[in-house]
C-alpha cells in the first residue's frame, strides 16, 4: 500500500526518524527493504544498480553511496513512519547533522562486519547532544565470520550499559526473537531470559507505580503498561535499544517496523525541539513549541535544494500548528509574508502536492527565494525572533581556488556557486581582494570534488582549480645593499668578542666563554 497524496495523519500517528551511521553500514539498502516490506515499493531497488528511491542523483548512482539526505515515508500498523536517509561519509557529514534538527529518533545503523566506525561514534554523540531518542540497528547479521558478542561488548564499552537488547538473532540469523514480550527461546548468542530480565528491570525503574507493584507481587508488567516507561527511558537516555536486522535477507525487518510503529516516540513523546526566543548571539530564552494542530504555525527549514525545474526548494518540519495550502507565512523576522502556492510531501525525488501538513510532518515549499537553511517559518508575529538552537556543523577546512575556462563566465560562476552554497552550509565561497581569487572551501577533497562535478554535469560550467595563494602582507621583494657604523661595547675581561655570524673581523655581540663563572643565583 503506497503512501497517498491525500493521506492525513494526526501528530499521534507520526514517527520521525533519521538513519545515521558510517558509509557502508547499509542505511540506503535498509531504507529500500523497509519500503518494500511495508508495501510502498513493489520491488526492492539496489545501490549497485543505482535503482534505490533515496539515491536518485546521478552522482550518487555513479559513486554507489549517498551524498545528500533523502526523505521518505511509509505506513505501518496505523502509524506514519517518516525517515531521513543520510550520507555516511565525513565529506558529506553536514547533511547528516542537519537531519538531527528534524528527527525525534536517531536510528544509528552499524555494519556487523566492520563494527563501530568513525561516523558511527560521531553521530551517536551528536544525537545525544541534541537530546534525541537513540536506537542502534545492527545490520548485515547474515554475513560470515561475525563475532556479535565482541561487537556488543564494544558497543557497551563505548556507548554505555544503557545499550540493551530489544531482540536477538536466532536460527543462524534467519530471524530474530523479541525479548521485550518474550522471556524464552533459543538465540544465536546470549540468553533470551537474561536479556528480557535486564530490559524489564530497566523499564520498571522509570515508573514508581510499576516498581512498587513488581516488588509486591514479583510479576512482570503487561506490555501495555511498558509503553510510558519505555518512552521515559528513551528520552532520558537510560535506554538505548539494540535491534538486529539483515537488510539483504529481510531478517528482523518486520520486528523493526513493529518497534518503530509502536514504541518510537511521537512528536509529543520525544524531547521538545530546542527553540529559543531572542536574537542569535544575544540574550535568549527557551520557547516550547507545542505539537498541537490548532496553534500558530511554526516550522523549521533543515534542508534547501535547488532543483532545475522547481527552483529553490525548502524542506522543513512542522513543529506546531497546521500548515495549509494558500496560507501566508513569514520567514524569520521578515515583515512581509509570502503565500504558499503549493505544498508538498517529499518521497525520494518525487514532490507530492498536498492540501495541508500537521505538526510533526515533513514537507516542502518551492520557489520562495527568502527561504534559507535554518530559517523558521511562521504565520504570526507572535513567533518573531524565534529560532532553533544552532547545530554544531563541521568546519570547512579544505580550499581550492577556481577560475572559469571561458572568459565572460565569471558572473555565471558566482551564480552557480551561490546556488551550491545555499544547499550546503559547510560549502563556503570567498573572494579575496588581495589575491583576486575565488576560493571554495569544504569538508574534504571528496566534498569539493562532488561540487565541481555537479557544476560540470548539471550547470555545464567548466573551471580550472589550483591551491589558494597565500596573501602575504610583508615579504622580501628584491635584494639591496646598505652601510652602517656600529660602536661595540667594551669587552668583558676574560671574554672574546665575535659576531654571531662567526667572523673574526666583525665585533658586534660579546659572547661569554664557557669558563666564566655563572651569574645564576
Amino acid at each position: 500500500m503506497a503512501l497517498q497524496a491525500d493521506s492525513r495523519y494526526s501528530p499521534e500517528q507520526l514517527r520521525t526518524l533519521a538513519l545515521l551511521g558510517h558509509a557502508g553500514a547499509g542505511k540506503t539498502t535498509l531504507a529500500e527493504t523497509l519500503l518494500f516490506a511495508s508495501g510502498v515499493l513493489r520491488e526492492k531497488g539496489s545501490v549497485e544498480r543505482g535503482t534505490t528511491l533515496c539515491d536518485f542523483e546521478a552522482q550518487e548512482k555513479a559513486a554507489g553511496h549517498s551524498m545528500n539526505s533523502a526523505i521518505f515515508s511509509l505506513p505501518y500498523e496505523g502509524a506514519c513512519l517518516q525517515f531521513i536517509d543520510t550520507p555516511g561519509t565525513p565529506d558529506h557529514a553536514a547533511q547528516a547533522v542537519a537531519a538531527l534538527a528534524a528527527a525525534d529518533t536517531a536510528l544509528i545503523v552499524i555494519n556487523a562486519q566492520n563494527g563501530i566506525e568513525a561516523m558511527t561514534e560521531r553521530m551517536f554523540r551528536y544525537a545525544g547532544e541534541r537530546k534525541l531518542c537513540r536506537m542502534l540497528v545492527i545490520n548485515r547479521i547474515d554475513a560470515d565470520n561475525l563475532d556479535l558478542p565482541a561487537l556488543m561488548a564494544d558497543i557497551r564499552a563505548r556507548f554505555g550499559p544503557a545499550c540493551l537488547f530489544l531482540d536477538l538473532p536466532a536460527a543462524a540469523s534467519a530471524r530474530v526473537i523479541d525479548v521485550l514480550e518474550q522471556s524464552e527461546g533459543a538465540a544465536d548468542f546470549a540468553s533470551v531470559a537474561a536479556a528480557h530480565r535486564a530490559l524489564i528491570d530497566q523499564l520498571i525503574e522509570e515508573d514508581e507505580t510499576l516498581l512498587a507493584r513488581y516488588l509486591e507481587d514479583g510479576n512482570d508488567p503487561a506490555p501495555a503498561d511498558l509503553h510510558a516507561p519505555f518512552e521515559a527511558a528513551l528520552r532520558a537516555g537510560h535506554l538505548i535499544p539494540v535491534l538486529f536486522v539483515s537488510a539483504r535477507t529481510g531478517a528482523g525487518i518486520p520486528e523493526l517496523l513493529h518497534v518503530l510503529a509502536q514504541l518510537a516516540p511521537t512528536p509529543a513523546e520525544g524531547n521538545p525541539p530546542p527553540f529559543l526566543r531572542g536574537e542569535p548571539g544575544g540574550e535568549t530564552e527557551s520557547f516550547a513549541a507545542q505539537p498541537d494542530p490548532n496553534r500558530h504555525v511554526l516550522a523549521h527549514v533543515f534542508k534547501v535544494q535547488v532543483d532545475p525545474y522547481q527552483g529553490k526548494v525548502g524542506v522543513f518540519r512542522v513543529h506546531q500548528g497546521t500548515l495549509r495550502k494558500d496560507a501566508s507565512l513569514f520567514v524569520g523576522d521578515a515583515r512581509r509574508p509570502f503565500k504558499v502556492a503549493h505544498l508538498y510531501r517529499v518521497q525520494g525525488k518525487d514532490m507530492i502536492e498536498v492540501e495541508q501538513l500537521v505538526a510533526g510532518e515533513i514537507g516542502a515549499i518551492a520557489k520562495v527565494d527568502e527561504i534559507v537553511f535554518d530559517s523558521v517559518l511562521h504565520d504570526s508575529h507572535d513567533e518573531d525572533h524565534i529560532h532553533l538552537a544552532p547545530l554544531r556543523l563541521p568546519r570547512p577546512m579544505v580550499g581550492l581556488a577556481v577560475e572559469t575556462l571561458k572568459k565572460g563566465d565569471e558572473q555565471r560562476l558566482f551564480d552557480v556557486l551561490g546556488k551550491l552554497a545555499q544547499e550546503d552550509p559547510t560549502f563556503l565561497v570567498e573572494r579575496h581582494p588581495a589575491t583576486h581569487e575565488t576560493v571554495i572551501r569544504g569538508l574534504g577533497d571528496g566534498h569539493l570534488a562532488s561540487k565541481l562535478e555537479r557544476m560540470a554535469q548539471q550547470y555545464k560550467l567548466e573551471v580550472s582549480t589550483r591551491p589558494p595563494a597565500i596573501p602575504y602582507r610583508e615579504t622580501i621583494a628584491a635584494s639591496a645593499e646598505a652601510m652602517h657604523r656600529h660602536k661595540s661595547s667594551p669587552a668583558v675581561p676574560g671574554s672574546s668578542v665575535r659576531c654571531i655570524c662567526g667572523s673574526s673581523r666583525c665585533r658586534v655581540a660579546p659572547v661569554l666563554n664557557s669558563s666564566m663563572p655563572s651569574r645564576a643565583g
